[in-house]
């Protein structure tokens, strides 16, 4: 069952509130397992507390709506998020850093929910697409648009896969390389492009009619 996207102009007030309520309940669970842990320290008091997870359920919902293809969402989406956000969140950050949550952190969050995200030019994306050539007699078989990023320091380049850290200091802005791969699986780098979209365009001149989507969505 999919969920109706909610839109730019009207946010969806129920995932705001499903996000607040999973991570209040996430912070007290947290307490209760960890000795000398105060939250009414740790955030100035508890109604600061609910106001940072409360501001938390806006920015991850604002973010959402720009970032997540709710289309290929299967999941309720206010359900999803109320069962899930709390406990994933505070495995990857401590009820201190709550605070300081931000567009990476909704980024890391949307990562580890394996939620369908937009590919867009500006955010760090792992992408690894396959499609089939349709051009008959051609050297390819099949062509692959994959990330990769150059490390700071020098310029040898690695993958950029699920998992890897999306906003890792050691690496350059990520890139996305187009692959020609033959019937033997002998794969061949064919160029490297800035984004998936002037690596669409290269493919689609190279095979004219080949299934790369205009508008692609990554769920790990």
């Amino acid at each position: 069952m999919n969920s109706s996207p909610p839109t730019n102009e009207s946010y969806d007030t129920a995932a705001q509130f499903a996000i607040a309520s999973s991570l209040w309940q996430a912070c007290h669970d947290h307490a209760a397992r960890t000795k000398d842990l105060n939250l009414s320290e740790v955030f100035n008091g508890m109604d600061e507390c609910m106001r940072v997870v409360m501001s938390i359920g806006e920015r991850f919902e604002r973010w959402a709506c720009k970032n997540v293809h709710f289309d290929n969402l299967d999941d309720v989406w206010p359900y999803l998020l109320h069962d899930s956000f709390g406990s994933i969140c505070l495995e990857a950050m401590t009820p201190a850093g709550l605070p300081e949550f931000g567009e990476e952190d909704s980024l890391r969050m949307a990562l580890l929910l394996r939620l369908p995200i937009v590919v867009t030019k500006g955010l760090p994306v792992p992408v690894y697409l396959e499609a089939a050539n349709p051009v008959i007699g051609s050297a390819f078989t099949t062509f692959r648009i994959q990330t990769f990023r150059r490390l700071v320091d020098d310029d040898a380049e690695e993958p950029f896969v699920s998992g890897d850290e999306p906003f890792d200091e050691n690496f350059q802005t990520p890139f996305f390389s187009l692959y020609g791969i033959d019937e033997a699986g002998a794969e061949e780098c064919i160029a490297d492009r800035p984004s998936y979209e002037a690596a669409r365009e290269l493919a689609l001149k190279l095979s004219p009619g080949i299934e790369f989507p205009k508008l692609a969505c990554v769920t790990y």
